[in-house]
């Protein structure tokens, strides 16, 4: 009797297919409802637009980027080490820079978010849990100082 069940039992497992929980008609409905599958069954209508069912409470943090809150954003303050007011910083959601009101270019590089205006180079830590990793450099001065959020 095993000899006959053993082995049309690893044929059975060996000949089965794949099941795939969604077919991509399904999947492009969730995508442009903003739903999810979980929130599908909490009453989030897939054949409702994403801002349709964002007014009703329901929206999927994977595909709503407007909800995506960088660490960065908010008015930023350079101090020198006397206290001076070396620059004022402001970050959008967007993660556009502003220095002393003049726009300047960012970028991410390992965690951080740097940009320079001038011979200062501004570097922000990314993980706001770590206290006083935010900090200015002159290149020119070889001058360093702390960057505080207001």
């Amino acid at each position: 009797m095993n000899r006959i069940i053993l082995p049309v039992l690893a044929i059975l497992l060996t000949a089965q297919s794949p099941a795939f929980a969604i077919n991509d008609k399904y999947r492009k409905q969730l995508e442009q409802s903003g739903c999810t599958q979980v929130s599908e069954t909490q009453g989030c209508d897939i054949h409702k637009s994403k801002a349709e069912n964002a007014k009703a409470g329901f929206t999927n943090p994977a595909t709503d980027n407007s909800t995506t809150q960088t660490p960065y954003a908010g008015q930023w303050v350079a101090k020198s080490d006397a206290g001076a007011t070396v620059a004022t910083i402001r970050i959008d959601a967007k993660e556009q820079v502003w220095v002393n009101g003049k726009r300047v270019d960012a970028k991410r590089t390992d965690g951080t978010l740097q940009f320079h205006q001038g011979k200062l180079t501004f570097t922000l830590q990314g993980d706001r849990r770590l206290t006083g990793e935010d900090y200015w450099t002159d290149s020119d001065a070889g001058t360093k100082g702390p960057i505080e959020i207001e």
